[in-house]
């Protein structure tokens, strides 16, 4: 069940085109949930792919998929690492405790935490222009709202776009999402 929700939700860091993606999903049993995402961080770490549950509540949980090298790069940026000291990420911070950090704001909050869109991937400039303007005055929206680089993130998310249909489509061919995802 999980592995229709990475093609139609992670296609793009299958792909290796993106850092992460987020989705919500729905369980029944806890216990069934955690033993899905160890199966799929088993399978999935040869290729350079992580998943981690950043939130539960309800039978619903926030699944972050993520490729750990590309993350640390956006995350080892000097402009990156000074914003998200804000939120509370010390500089020196391993790849698991920010993971643990951004958990930990995911618990105390009933909202997504701001820095999220760095975590995805997103230019620092529109996550910056979206906490200033409270979500409003974009230039456009697609997988985020755009306050900076207009024509870059379209041709973003029509790659994103693009990828996710074709990824579809593979996957009802018969594909899996192991053969469908990219070793880095």
């Amino acid at each position: 069940m999980l592995e229709q929700f990475l093609i139609e939700h992670c296609s793009p860091t299958l792909a290796s085109l993106k850092t992460a993606n987020l989705f919500c999903y729905s369980y029944q049993k806890e216990d069934s949930l955690k033993e899905q995402v160890k199966l799929w961080n088993c399978q999935l770490a040869e290729k350079g792919v992580s998943v981690v549950i950043l939130k539960e509540r309800a039978e619903k949980a926030l699944i972050y998929v993520y490729r750990p090298n590309k993350l640390q790069e956006d995350l080892d940026r000097r402009d990156t690492a000074d914003f998200l000291t804000q939120y509370g990420y010390e500089a020196g911070f391993s790849l698991e405790q920010v993971l643990l950090h951004l958990q930990e704001r995911f618990k105390n909050s009933d909202c997504f935490p701001h820095e999220i869109g760095l975590f995805l991937g997103y230019p620092l400039g529109d996550v910056v222009g979206f906490i200033e303007n409270d979500g409003r005055n974009s230039k456009c929206s697609g997988c985020w709202k755009v306050y900076c680089n207009e024509c870059e993130a379209i041709r973003m998310f029509r790659k994103f776009k693009k990828c996710q249909t074709v990824y579809k489509k593979l996957f009802q061919q018969g594909r899996s999402v192991l053969q469908l995802t990219v070793a880095v």
